[in-house]
């Protein structure tokens, strides 16, 4: 196979580093350019690939290359000006987009790759990382839940991104624990578009940088055991390298800095049929850089696993 042209947009933020790390691992994908606004003129380190330099991110400097895909790992909100300009300029590009903008637009395809067929089309949404995290939890249990799930997620805060914020913040979040957004926070919004339409969502930050625990409760329409929860999970991924299903309950350090999701920790209160579990990732890889890298695999033809196991 021939080694793929890839070009980065943010690549400053933390999930754009670790994409570079990534794809400087990665023997069929090359990053061929990479913009930034605030490292513009800057050589791009590490890179095992050779010299980088970071480009010019604004709109009215930015200077494309024939690549054959496009990673934006943009905040919120800034995407669409790009997606018009690399649509002028390669129409045929894949182009993945990691911000929400496209994930409720029936014209672009959302993936969560354990969870959805291969790539269809040349626009990839990628998923949220706490909205993974539920999706991993609910899939298997689709057909046996009745009423709302409830799900309490707490993640580092290199959630709220690099800019300095209140959510990543050392002083604010010393010895304590931010709640915010707690109704209609986009995630939610998006499982409940893509997986289970009652989902209630509590999200938190905590005093550690990397990483997600997803703690959920959910009502089933009969009763199980937690041996039989813990069967269904396991035949359920049990094709997907990357999701680790466990009896105990998941230890955060097991997947920081990692590509896995650990699920566990199945306990069921037979009074009231509540079972309640556990699922832990990081962030920054399995909720966002690695998930880019498989949905760019599948969108060449590829397994989309290679490159990171």
């Amino acid at each position: 196979m021939d080694a793929k042209k890839i070009g980065l947009l943010g690549g400053r933020g933390f999930v754009g580093q670790e994409i570079l790390d990534l794809i400087s691992n990665h023997e069929y994908l090359n990053i061929s350019s990479i913009f930034s606004f605030s490292k513009a003129g800057q050589q791009v380190d590490p890179n095992t690939k050779g010299s980088l330099i970071y480009q010019n991110l604004s709109l009215d400097k930015i200077i494309l290359s024939d690549e054959d895909a496009f990673i934006l790992a943009l905040p919120n909100n800034q995407s669409q000006d790009y997606i018009d300009l690399i649509s002028q300029h390669n129409p045929k590009a894949i182009i993945i987009d990691l911000s929400s903008d496209n994930r409720f637009n029936e014209k672009w395809q959302y993936r969560v790759p354990e969870l959805s067929e291969n790539v269809k089309s040349k626009n990839i949404s990628n998923p949220g990382c706490y909205a993974s995290a539920m999706q991993f939890m609910l899939a298997p249990l689709q057909e046996l839940l009745v009423g709302p799930v409830n799900l309490y997620g707490i993640s580092g805060y290199s959630g709220a991104g690099a800019t300095p914020n209140s959510r990543n913040d050392q002083e604010t979040l010393k010895d304590s624990v931010i709640p915010y957004s707690l109704v209609a926070h986009l995630h939610e919004k998006e499982v409940k578009a893509h997986s289970y339409p009652e989902v209630l969502f509590a999200p938190h930050v905590g005093n550690f940088f990397r990483g997600i625990m997803m703690t959920g409760n959910f009502i089933l329409s009969s009763p199980m055991l937690p041996d039989e929860i813990y069967n269904l999970f396991v035949e359920h991924y049990n094709s997907h390298e990357l999701i680790c299903i466990q009896a105990e309950l998941p230890n955060l350090q097991d997947v920081q800095n990692t590509s896995n999701v650990l699920i566990g920790g199945f306990a069921v209160d037979q009074g009231i049929n509540r079972l309640t579990f556990c699922c832990a990732l990081d962030n920054l890889l399995k909720g966002a850089a690695t998930q880019t890298i498989q949905n760019l695999n599948s969108a060449f033809g590829w397994e989309d696993n290679l490159g990171i196991i």
